[in-house]
């Protein structure tokens, strides 16, 4: 189920990035810092499966960052 999830994730953020690269409208930006962030977050809870706290620790901080600057960038944008 993880796998999955980070597969769509990772689908998801290339999309969107490639997406704005192309068209260079980057309004939907926050959409692609948020669906990194998930993917952080399914990388860090498969981190912590494997015992590896420390890094499942990390990438558990960068979704909440993520989160965090994808609400304030959704926020400034409206």
């Amino acid at each position: 189920m993880m796998n999955i999830l980070q597969i769509v994730f990772a689908i998801i953020t290339v999309s969107l990035s490639a997406y704005l690269l192309i068209t260079r409208n980057y309004d939907l930006i926050f959409l692609m810092v948020f669906f990194s962030g998930l993917f952080m977050l399914t990388k860090g809870i498969e981190a912590f499966q494997s015992e590896r706290k420390v890094y499942g620790w990390l990438l558990i901080g960068l979704f909440l960052f993520a989160v965090y600057i994808s609400m304030y960038q959704f926020t400034a944008s409206l």
